[in-house]
């Protein structure tokens, strides 16, 4: 119910409080809308939104390391390691060294973790659905296109600011 009341205010916000504020502001009330609507869809499963962020990592590359798990998740080493932590008690992952290197903990799914994905995917592919609604697939493309090549402006806005700092 809150969840609701949330993305209504935020509705309210956009359309009438603010509706010419900064792009970035936008991008991210979209996202946290989608996050929380997936969120409430991933209790009724018993899953997080932090753990799911993993298991659709691990899904595609099972077996990372730690430190390679944190950083596809953009997260810090002790919020991934408490995150995996839980998943492992919950039987989800199972985290441990490979033959030949004592160092680095690698992360792999169990089971269940894998059968997740199953009855998970479909959950994030409603919300994705649930959110372009009435909008027609010309300018869903169209957004997506939008957003990668705001994305590749800021890669190489970052290389550049990186190189600058080095120089």
């Amino acid at each position: 119910m809150t969840q609701r009341r949330d993305t209504r205010r935020l509705l309210h916000h956009w359309r009438e409080a603010v509706p010419n504020d900064r792009l970035a502001h936008l991008i991210r009330d979209v996202a946290r809308a989608q996050m929380r609507a997936l969120q409430q869809r991933l209790s009724r499963h018993g899953v997080s939104f932090g753990h799911w962020t993993f298991l659709r990592i691990l899904w595609i590359h099972d077996g990372l390391t730690q430190r390679e798990l944190s950083e596809l998740a953009g997260v810090m080493e002790p919020t991934a390691f408490s995150a995996l932590k839980a998943m492992e008690a919950q039987g989800l992952v199972e985290r441990r060294r490979l033959p030949g290197n004592r160092k680095n903990v690698h992360v792999f799914l169990t089971a269940a973790g894998r059968a997740l994905e199953q009855r998970l995917v479909p959950l994030a592919e409603e919300v994705n659905r649930v959110s372009v609604e009435g909008i027609s697939a010309k300018t869903v493309a169209s957004v997506r296109r939008c957003l990668l090549a705001m994305i590749e402006n800021l890669a190489a806005d970052e290389a550049a600011q990186d190189s600058d700092g080095k120089a």
